[in-house]
């Protein structure tokens, strides 16, 4: 009689002699799916971190959507929020960039219509690549696509068009107004040097002066490289005023104390600047206290200096955290470029590595996923850098996945092939299911359940059904010869109780006497009962499996119980609470606790460590068991301290 295959993934057990062909029989359903590889659908797959921001600004850029530098008349204006934009059409976002441009100062603009136009594109290059899949889907992937022209996106350029005309126009008129403002200063410096040589009477030359001091004031900004000279130059002339017409002391005085209480005031605003919370707005405000300062006139010489130092303090300490802040922002985004040029490295390397099997390009693309996550993480790379780097990284991103839609292409030209070569075999198996040549047969259904198995994965679509026509085609056939070879279960029967007997006896027996080779011994007898029938043979096989496991675990617990008492043993014969050696061997396995304690949360910690690696799961496995096993014996060291503390009181006791 042929012996039961303990072995219970294998598929059929194959017989020599017509009593046993009986026996043989298809794997199951769920044996099917998961000797095969998973089958993995393509689009579930393809979920990638969002890059639409990013994406969206490129295609704005390329689609000449681009704005020259930010000038600070631009930068005070107040920033949009975004999810204002969040539902929007398309349409709504034209008319309101169109109802931004009627009502709105061009100048203030510039943020909203960054804003819109991002929202716009993401919305744009969503509904592109759309078409272009359905495209693909209907034509092939060698067909060109070429978009559809969008008439709101002519639009937005238009409009965007007309935006930067207008901003341009405003740029020139404020450079413009700059110029002519400069020559109206100019003017009012020559005005100033003449007031010196006037024959007027005092009071109308400095009623005059009055006037030519309001007239500075109201005149608006200069161009910023001429400021710091015009300033000098018309401060130069007011001191002349003041040093050389002779002007009334009373009134001089009056004008002086004002121009001194002035420039305290100005003096504690921007000392006030410090704790501003914002160093930029502190920065803009400290520009602005300059500008009136230079508008207001001299105090007397002996504050002349010593206001000057402390306005001159104040602003040192806003100009220097204003520098601090954006050399640490610099730094910061020389930073965010080398991080992310390492992450377009790595993601570089995994584009290029030739995956051959689903589960290795799942595996990859879980680590290009974790890989644009930390992406999203980093910051701003310095300007001149920032859009190089995303496209060399979405680029890397995009070879990828690419690469990976290919693969899977590929793959459902083979799942198709293999749906036929299966179809076959159901051809095949259907023409012996009503076979009464029991032999032939057999050895051909087994044949073909071998080449089903050969025969890779197919669709889910079809998976299922063709594998129930196959196995529908064998039971119908093993169902037949079942009932052919009816007796033969009543041997099986007997088989079973055997082993059910088998694993009562196990139960029961003295494993800790009979060691390792009773273990032995009763896997010898298992082998050699027979077959029993089919239905209870997994089931039989768990009960068995679990008895040994339950020796073997006697096993392992009676040597711990016999290392113990030899350690008692030991113990029993050293007399005397302070024996040397009870304190040798207590403070041995004393250190030796603490060193197993350091040594298992080394473990512990390098799970974190060696999870990021290579085969990492081998290595955390690895670590694990050591863990487990460092902690068990860890216990029983702690156990014998325990023994010999109590040994020493007992001890103790005794002497007293």
């Amino acid at each position: 009689m042929a012996t039961e295959n303990s072995n219970l993934a294998t598929p059929v057990e194959l017989v020599g002699n017509a009593e046993d062909v009986q026996n043989v029989t298809v794997v199951d359903a769920q044996a099917e799916q998961t000797a095969a590889e998973p089958i993995v659908d393509v689009a579930a797959s393809e979920v990638e971190v969002s890059f639409a921001e990013e994406d969206a600004a490129l295609d704005a850029e390329k689609a000449g959507l681009a704005l020259d530098e930010e000038i600070a008349e631009e930068s005070n204006a107040e920033d949009v929020d975004k999810n204002n934009l969040n539902g929007k059409s398309k349409q709504d976002l034209v008319d309101m960039f169109a109802e931004l441009l009627e009502t709105e100062p061009v100048q203030t603009l510039r943020k909203s219509v960054e804003a819109i136009k991002i929202a716009f594109y993401k919305q744009h290059r969503a509904e592109v690549d759309a078409a272009r899949k359905a495209f693909e889907a209907e034509q092939g992937e060698g067909a060109e696509f070429v978009p559809a022209v969008d008439a709101l996106e002519v639009r937005l350029k238009d409009l965007f068009k007309e935006y930067r005309r207008r901003r341009d126009e405003y740029i020139a008129d404020l450079d413009n107004h700059k110029e002519e403002n400069l020559k109206t200063k100019l003017a009012i410096i020559e005005e100033l040097k003449e007031l010196v040589n006037s024959d007027e009477t005092l009071n109308n030359t400095f009623a005059k002066f009055r006037e030519l001091q309001q007239r500075w004031k109201d005149t608006g900004i200069v161009p910023q490289a001429k400021v710091k000279d015009l300033w000098e130059t018309y401060n130069l002339h007011v001191e002349n005023f003041y040093n050389f017409i002779k002007i009334n002391k009373e009134l001089r005085d009056l004008d002086l104390k004002k121009n001194y209480e002035q420039k305290i005031l100005l003096c504690e605003q921007a000392e006030a600047l410090a704790v501003e919370p914002s160093i930029v707005e502190a920065f803009h405000k400290l520009q602005k206290l300059h500008d009136e300062w230079r508008e207001i006139g001299p105090v007397a010489n002996e504050y002349k200096e010593l206001l000057w130092e402390r306005f001159k303090a104040a602003s040192s300490r806003i100009n220097k955290q204003h520098q601090e802040y954006f050399e640490t922002i610099k730094q910061e985004q020389v930073k965010n470029l080398e991080l992310k040029t390492e992450l377009c490295q790595t993601t570089e390397s995994l584009a290029e590595q030739p995956y051959t099997s689903r589960k290795e390009w799942n595996k990859a693309s879980d680590k290009l996923l974790e890989i644009q996550k930390v992406w999203r993480t980093i910051g701003f790379a310095p300007k001149k850098d920032n859009t190089r780097i995303y496209e060399r990284f979405r680029a890397a991103c995009d070879r990828f996945f690419e690469a990976k839609r290919e693969f899977y292409a590929g793959v459902k030209t083979e799942m198709e092939h293999n749906l036929q070569l299966k179809n076959e075999i159901c051809e095949a198996a259907e023409a012996l299911q009503n076979s009464d040549d029991w032999k032939h047969a057999t050895d051909e259904l087994i044949a073909l359940q071998a080449k089903w198995k050969e025969v890779g994965a197919v669709s889910r679509r079809y998976s299922d059904q063709v594998w129930k026509r196959f196995r529908a085609a064998c039971d119908k056939f093993f169902e037949r010869k079942s009932q052919h070879f009816a007796g033969v279960e009543n041997e099986y029967e007997a088989n079973l109780q055997k082993k059910l007997a088998l694993i009562e006896e196990m139960k029961t027996a003295d494993i800790k006497t009979g060691g390792y080779e009773m273990i032995k011994e009763f896997q010898r007898r298992w082998s050699e009962v027979g077959y029993v029938p089919i239905k209870q043979k997994e089931a039989i096989q768990k009960k068995y499996k679990e008895a040994v496991d339950v020796m073997f675990g006697i096993l392992r617990g009676s040597e711990r119980d016999r290392s113990m008492n030899r350690f008692k043993e030991r113990l029993q014969g050293i007399k005397g609470a302070g024996d040397k050696r009870l304190r040798s061997e207590r403070e041995r396995l004393y250190n030796k606790v603490r060193q197993m304690e350091q040594d298992i949360a080394l473990l512990e910690n390098n799970i974190g460590f060696f999870s990021k690696s290579k085969n990492a799961d081998a290595m955390v496995a690895d670590i694990k068991e050591k863990i487990v096993k460092a902690k068990r014996e860890l216990q029983d060291t702690i156990e014998k301290v325990r023994l010999i503390d109590s040994h020493n009181a007992e001890a103790a006791e005794n002497q007293e």
